[in-house]
């Protein structure tokens, strides 16, 4: 009898170009044979991991061969290539690094300004339109006309992106098992409020999925967003945030900088609390059995080990995170960079990790029959 491949969940933390991690970490899953052992079951994402999870959702859905192919397709076309765009991209990361620094002045203006409108335009007008144009560019590399004619696709493994509602403080969850996945999805999650105007349709605006769920975690675990049939044994997380930091930062540059990262964790480790209190309750035998069994929920359920090293369960909530020498070269102004040197990194170190990752996720499934 051939035994059931373990249903996981894949969560892709958000975080600008620093999520080429995040595609070179899916290509090492595939490239080590992850179908084999494994049957995706969801994939959610926020910002730069939004786009991800979509491009290796859509591949999916056209059941391409090789199914990172359109994610690393994207991601060359996102990266500077000629000389004019490398040096449009050192320009803009440098200035933005010099004005943390505190070694230029800061002159705040909005991207609904028309200083800012004209100055993007006249600096932006001999680079390729796939590298000054995000909504171009990913309407090239997915077909979203086909994706409203197709509808709900429910059949699939549920894609969920996370966004902010800026109108109302809500969280926004676009959930491909209930509505067509539509290009304003991934524009809301990726609009960052200081560089992109809110993202407007059906009478509501929204600003990146930051302010979110970074990235959406809870719902994987909901019958009513993934369905019965589709809810993990596993998540694993691929993470862009670190966790900590070697020193007290004390530059301004430094402060932001791990500003950004705690405020990119915020709602991650949040949504973990909330999944192993659930847990605590289930052990306690908080809930009535045909409860439980109304929600799908088997006890206990996954409890993420990063909040529990003291403590063992038989699921847990595993990370793929960069290494620690990445982590140690990267500041808030490389979530920007989309030098080749950068992103090129960014993806081998996300392999790298990846691939360390799956071969023990493999090897605990052996040890385990």
């Amino acid at each position: 009898m051939v035994k059931p491949k373990r249903k996981i969940a894949i969560t892709c933390q958000g975080g600008g170009s620093q999520t080429a991690f995040t595609a070179g970490a899916l290509k090492a899953l595939y490239d080590a044979g992850f179908e084999d052992h494994y049957q995706l079951v969801s994939i959610t994402g926020t910002s730069g991991g939004a786009l991800c999870a979509t491009l290796l959702w859509y591949a999916l859905l056209k059941g391409d061969q090789y199914l990172p192919q359109r994610m690393l397709d994207f991601w060359a076309d996102n990266t500077a290539q000629s000389a004019a765009e490398a040096q449009f991209n050192h320009y803009v990361v440098e200035s933005i690094r010099a004005v943390n620094r505190g070694q230029v002045p800061q002159f705040n203006l909005s991207p609904y300004s028309p200083l800012m409108q004209m100055m993007s335009s006249m600096s932006t007008s001999n680079l390729r339109p796939n590298f000054t144009d995000f909504r171009g560019l990913l309407a090239d590399h997915i077909d979203f006309d086909e994706l409203a004619r197709l509808g709900p696709q429910p059949q699939l493994p549920a894609l969920i992106l996370g966004a902010a509602e800026v109108l109302t403080g809500t969280l926004a969850k676009f959930n491909s098992r209930t509505e067509a996945i539509r290009i304003e999805h991934i524009l809301a999650s990726c609009a960052v409020p200081n560089i992109f105007e809110a993202v407007e349709f059906d009478g509501q605006a929204y600003w990146d999925g930051l302010f979110s769920d970074n990235p959406p975690i809870d719902e994987v675990i909901k019958p009513e967003m993934v369905g019965m049939e589709n809810l993990p044994e596993e998540i694993w997380v691929i993470k862009i945030n670190p966790n900590g930091c070697s020193e007290v930062p004390k530059t301004p540059e430094a402060i932001s900088d791990r500003r950004n990262e705690l405020i990119g964790n915020v709602s991650l480790f949040q949504q973990l609390t909330s999944i192993r209190t659930l847990n605590e309750l289930l052990l306690k035998d908080a809930f009535k059995p045909e409860f439980l069994a109304s929600r799908g929920i088997k006890a206990p359920v996954l409890l993420p080990k990063c909040l529990s090293s003291d403590e063992v369960r038989p699921y847990h909530i595993p990370f793929i995170e960069m290494s620690e020498e990445m982590q140690k070269t990267l500041d808030y102004e490389s979530k920007l960079d989309r030098s080749s040197e950068n992103i090129t990194r960014l993806m081998a170190d996300g392999e790298k990790q990846a691939q360390q990752f799956i071969q023990a996720r493999i090897a605990s499934l052996r040890d385990a029959q």
